[in-house]
């Protein structure tokens, strides 16, 4: 929590990725703070927003965090009570504006990897694997990154596994691989800052600093090199009344913390 601005890191990126999100667009979330983000944002400056959940629940008006996408309180209110099937299906369709995933380790081209650390065959770490990132990574039209832990060990040169594609090696690969022309990481938000990729190079680059952070904190705990912005921003803090509709949302701060 921070004592000047009251406001805990939770809610900073909470906000942030908030802010991400339009209006009028459809949004593949899973659970934690994506899932927060995406009732931030249709409570605020995105009300007609569409929030989808991996086990069918579409468009809900959700009251309070739900446990996991399985929840009931995923379908509250919803235009749609469908199934698994249903949503990968829209997804593979094209229809899915912004997928929302986190990772264990991410690169430059935004090859994320949530498999394991190490050999495949034997890892010193076994994660739970894709379950549905991988299709939304590969199918949404934009795919937005939460990494709460950057750090060389997750910021890294090369992933050990890639679960959900990013641009692969670079401009073109991911078109070359079969996957939608256009399509592609867009965002990773962090406890440092926000990144976005650059059209050309495809590499990830750095556009806003979060409060009490500087540059060279960010570029220690980066295991490749970064790009930079000309023209770096600095990540606004949440208001009161965003942080009054968080506590509402979570009111037990699983999510936000405490």
């Amino acid at each position: 929590m921070s004592k000047e601005n009251k406001y805990t890191m939770g809610e900073l990126l909470a906000v942030a990725a908030s802010k991400v999100l339009e209006d009028k667009k459809s949004v593949f979330v899973g659970t934690g703070l994506p899932m927060i983000a995406s009732m931030l944002a249709q409570r605020t400056h995105a009300p007609n927003l569409l929030i989808i959940f991996e086990a069918g629940g579409m468009g809900p008006q959700i009251p309070v965090l739900p446990i996991s996408v399985g929840d009931s309180r995923t379908f509250w209110k919803a235009v749609g009570a469908s199934s698994m099937h249903d949503v990968m299906s829209a997804c593979q369709a094209g229809y899915i504006d912004y997928g929302f995933l986190g990772g264990a380790q991410i690169d430059m081209y935004g090859n994320l990897n949530t498999t394991c650390i190490g050999d495949h065959d034997a890892p010193k770490v076994r994660f739970p694997g894709s379950g549905g990132a991988n299709d939304i990574g590969s199918l949404s039209n934009r795919t937005i990154y939460m990494m709460r832990n950057q750090a060389p060990r997750t910021f890294v040169k090369k992933v050990d596994f890639i679960t959900t594609p990013g641009y692969l090696t670079g401009p073109g690969a991911r078109e070359k691989a079969g996957l939608p022309e256009g399509s592609g990481p867009y965002r990773v938000i962090t406890q440092m800052g926000i990144y976005e990729f650059d059209k050309e190079t495809k590499r990830m680059r750095l556009i806003s600093i979060h409060p009490g952070v500087t540059l060279q904190q960010i570029k220690e705990n980066c295991g490749f090199e970064l790009l930079i912005a000309d023209k770096l921003e600095t990540t606004p803090i949440p208001t009161k009344e965003e942080v009054k509709i968080l506590h509402e949302l979570d009111p037990q701060g699983v999510s936000i913390g405490k």
